[in-house]
C-alpha cells in the first residue's frame, strides 16, 4: 500500500522516475543481424547449381545420352582410375549396339551431370559451417538452412536410387525430378525473403493480394506435378512416341491408354498415358495462369502486375515449346530449350506468388 499523503504536502519536488523508452525498430535491427546479403548470395549460388542439375538431368533423359556405368561409387562416381574396370564398362556399352566412339563423350557428360547434386551438398556444407562458425546466420534461420541441407542430401539419395534401380526407372526419375525442383523452389523462396528485412515483409503481408496469391499457389502445385510427369516422360523416352498434335496417333486419346494393371501404374509406365496427361496438365497450367494474370492486372501494385506478366509470357512460351518438341519428336535442341523453359517458369511462378504475398512498397504515383 502506498503511504497516505497530507493534502497540504507539496508534490512534484522529487524527480520523476524515468521509465525506459521502447526503442523503435527493434524487429528491424534483429532482422539485420547476420550477413543477410552474403547468405542470400550463397543461396542463389546453390539455386543456380540446382537449376543446372535439373536441366542437364532432364536433357540426359530426353536425349537418350544416359549411360549406366557398372561399379560406379555412389558418391564420387566412376573416376577413370581403374583401367580394367573402365575397359569392362566400355565393352558392356558396346554390347548394347551403340556407337563405341561415343563412349568417352557420354561417359564424361554423365559423370559431370552426376556430380552436380553432390556439389550442391558440398557447397551447402561449407557455407553452413562457415556462417555458423562466424555467427553470421540471420536470427531464426538455422533450422531453415538445415532444411536445405536435408533436401540436398535427399537429392543425392534420389540420384543413387535412380542409378541403383536403372536409369530408365520412371519411379526413380519422378523422385529425382521432384527433389530437384523442390530444392530449387525452397532456395528461391528463401532468397526472395532475404532480399527484404523481416519488418518490411511483415508490413507487406498486410497488403497482400489474396486472390492472385491463391491462384499462383494453384499454378505452383500444378506445375510441380507437370514437371514430375515430364521426368517420367523422359525416363520412358515417350516424347518421340506420338509426334502429332493436337491428336495422338490420330485420336483424342492414345491407344491402349489404360491397359496396365493396376490402373495407376499407367501414369508411370504407359508412354501414351504419360504423354497424354502431360499435355492436358500443360493446358491446365496455361489456362489457370491466364486467370491469375487477368486477376493480377487489377492489382494496384505495379511490381505484382509485372511479375504476373512475366509468368504469363513464360507459360505461353512453354506451351509453344511443348508443341514444337512433340512435332519434332523431342530433338535434343528442342528438349534442351523446353527444359530451360521449365526451370524459368518454375522460378517466375514462385516470384509472382511471392510478390502477391509480399507486395513491394511503392508511392501512390508509382502505382500507375
Amino acid at each position: 500500500m502506498s503511504k497516505t499523503r497530507s493534502i497540504f504536502e507539496e508534490v512534484g519536488t522529487e524527480a520523476p522516475v524515468e521509465k525506459p523508452l521502447v526503442q523503435p525498430g527493434a524487429i528491424d535491427r534483429a532482422a539485420r543481424r547476420g550477413a543477410r546479403g552474403a547468405v542470400r548470395i550463397w543461396l542463389v549460388l546453390l539455386a543456380v547449381v540446382a537449376m543446372v542439375f535439373v536441366v542437364t538431368s532432364g536433357v540426359t533423359r530426353v536425349s537418350g545420352t544416359a549411360l549406366d556405368i557398372p561399379g560406379w561409387h555412389p558418391f564420387y562416381g566412376g573416376l577413370p582410375l581403374d583401367s580394367a574396370r573402365m575397359q569392362d564398362a566400355q565393352e558392356a556399352y558396346a554390347q548394347t549396339g551403340a556407337d563405341p566412339g561415343r563412349y568417352s563423350a557420354l561417359y564424361w557428360w554423365n559423370w559431370g551431370q552426376r556430380q552436380l547434386d553432390r556439389l550442391i551438398l558440398v557447397l551447402w556444407g561449407l557455407g553452413f559451417l562457415g556462417f555458423l562458425m562466424f555467427r553470421k546466420l540471420p536470427k531464426g534461420w538455422t533450422l531453415r538452412v538445415l532444411g536445405i541441407g536435408l533436401l540436398s542430401g535427399l537429392l543425392v539419395g534420389a540420384g543413387i536410387l535412380r542409378h541403383a534401380g536403372g536409369l530408365a526407372d520412371p519411379y526413380a526419375a519422378a523422385v529425382q525430378v521432384g527433389m530437384g525442383y523442390g530444392l530449387v523452389g525452397v532456395l528461391l523462396w528463401l532468397g526472395f525473403r532475404l532480399r527484404r528485412s523481416e519488418v518490411e515483409l511483415l508490413q507487406a503481408r498486410r497488403a497482400r493480394d489474396t486472390g492472385a496469391f491463391g491462384l499462383a499457389t494453384g499454378i505452383m502445385h500444378l506445375a510441380f506435378v507437370q514437371v514430375l510427369l515430364g521426368g517420367v516422360l523422359g525416363a520412358l523416352d515417350a516424347g518421340r512416341g506420338f509426334a502429332d498434335w493436337p491428336l495422338m496417333a490420330g485420336g483424342i486419346l492414345p491407344p491402349e491408354m489404360f491397359t496396365l494393371t493396376p490402373v495407376w501404374t499407367n501414369l508411370f509406365e504407359n508412354a501414351g498415358s504419360v504423354q497424354f496427361f502431360h499435355r492436358i496438365l500443360g493446358y491446365c497450367v496455361a489456362i489457370l495462369g491466364l486467370g491469375a494474370w487477368l486477376k493480377a492486372r487489377r492489382s494496384a501494385n505495379r511490381h505484382t502486375r509485372r511479375a504476373f506478366d512475366w509468368m504469363m509470357v513464360i507459360l505461353f512460351g512453354q506451351v509453344v515449346l511443348g508443341v514444337g518438341t512433340v512435332l519434332y519428336a523431342a530433338q535434343w535442341h528442342m528438349a534442351l530449350t523446353h527444359q530451360i523453359g521449365a526451370v524459368l517458369a518454375w522460378g517466375l511462378i514462385l516470384r509472382a506468388r511471392f510478390l502477391a504475398q509480399y507486395p513491394v512498397a511503392q508511392s501512390i504515383r508509382g502505382s500507375a
